[in-house]
């Protein structure tokens, strides 16, 4: 049975993602990583089957815990993040320990136990975007959406701890690829 470890399983994204995975993929095992704070909730894991799915209340930043998770793990999929931008404005403090040590935690880890790493992020690293009834072409016209190529343009301490994780998935995957670069 093939084991993944999903970070912030618990909230609203990652435990539909959770619940998707033990839908479809009957011969994987599920270990959710989630700190339980205003955005995770257990109730959103309920109805799973224990036998599949464990839930570990925990920080991604605790390299002690990181560590131990990993040793016996396929793959890990990292939805864990502070999320909501008025709070980074106020005390960004929360948002450099989850979004950027917690990731680099991660990275850290799976590079040493050689564990492939799925990085989720977030548009808002692009910054922002008019809303779709100021745009000429309503948001279907060129560069009225975000692509592949837009260049990042964060405006808040969220948005900027946003894209160093993303910089640092980015920078695994070149390592993983090249470990000379």
């Amino acid at each position: 049975m093939k084991k993944i470890i999903v970070t912030g399983g618990a909230g609203f994204i990652g435990s539909n993602f959770v619940h998707y995975v033990v839908k479809h993929h009957p011969n994987v095992h599920v270990t959710v990583l989630d700190k339980l704070t205003y955005a995770g909730n257990e109730a959103n894991l309920a109805g799973l089957p224990k036998d599949r799915v464990k839930l570990v209340v925990g920080d991604v930043a605790d390299a002690e815990l990181v560590d131990q998770l990993l040793k016996t793990t396929d793959a890990v999929v990292h939805y864990a993040a502070e999320s909501h931008n008025d709070h980074s404005l106020r005390d960004p403090y929360p948002f450099v320990q989850t979004n950027l040590i917690g990731t680099y935690t991660l990275i850290k880890a799976c590079r040493k136990y050689n564990i492939r790493y799925h990085h989720v992020s977030t548009d808002e690293v692009y910054g922002d975007l008019p809303l779709r009834e100021e745009l000429p072409g309503h948001g279907e016209g060129a560069g009225e959406k975000f692509t592949d190529q837009t260049p990042y343009n964060p405006s808040s301490p969220y948005w900027i701890l946003r894209m160093n994780r993303a910089i640092r998935a980015e920078c695994r995957a070149i390592y993983c690829i090249n470990p000379s670069v």
